[in-house]
């Protein structure tokens, strides 16, 4: 219980620092935007031409193509629905203005104004963009968490825990080898 009222305090201060840093030309000077703001603008984050999914249209592939198109460590993670170990993921320490995509099939599916240091070793986002993940109850471990997945090749991202900071309390916890960040620009 304290741990997570520590996190909570933790991730609202720097939730706060990292959103007005980042979305400072998507709300007035010094206003903290609100979940459906970060939500609804999010494509203010995406760099100009980037090549990503426009649709969450189901991509099935096979399990070859699967394993010529990732790495072992993502194939593991997205279709086996293993976990990386926590503190490897150079998305860590990625604070720069951009989109975080799906590196099985490049959906987008958190930006970097949803991002906090939630101190457990794995990028982590309080909130996400709307329809692009699926979420599902998970029995493996002997404890109900919510498993979240991409919305369209089904690639396994992580689970979403009630101990995230302000405003939405949650925190996806996403394997990093199963992202892929675009920055919104070359400068930043």
């Amino acid at each position: 219980m304290q741990r997570r009222m520590f996190l909570r305090s933790l991730a609202a201060v720097s939730l706060g620092t990292l959103t007005r840093c980042r979305l400072s030309d998507a709300s007035p000077a010094g206003a903290v935007p609100s979940e459906l703001e970060l939500q609804k603008n999010w494509r203010q984050l995406l760099a100009e031409g980037a090549d990503v999914a426009t649709s969450s249209q189901p991509l099935k592939l096979t399990n070859e193509e699967w394993k010529k198109r990732l790495s072992p460590a993502a194939y593991n993670v997205l279709r086996e629905e293993g976990t990386e170990r926590p503190g490897t993921s150079p998305l860590l320490d990625e604070h720069r203005p951009g989109v975080f995509v799906c590196a099985g099939c490049s959906l987008p599916l958190f930006t970097s104004a949803m991002k906090f240091d939630s101190g457990t070793g794995w990028p982590s986002f309080f909130t996400q963009i709307p329809g692009m993940l699926g979420r599902e109850r998970d029995f493996k471990i002997g404890v109900l968490r919510t498993e979240y997945h991409c919305a369209r090749c089904g690639g396994h991202h992580g689970h979403v825990f009630d101990d995230g900071p302000a405003p939405t309390g949650q925190r996806f916890c996403n394997n990093g080898v199963a992202l892929r960040f675009i920055p919104k620009s070359a400068k930043a």
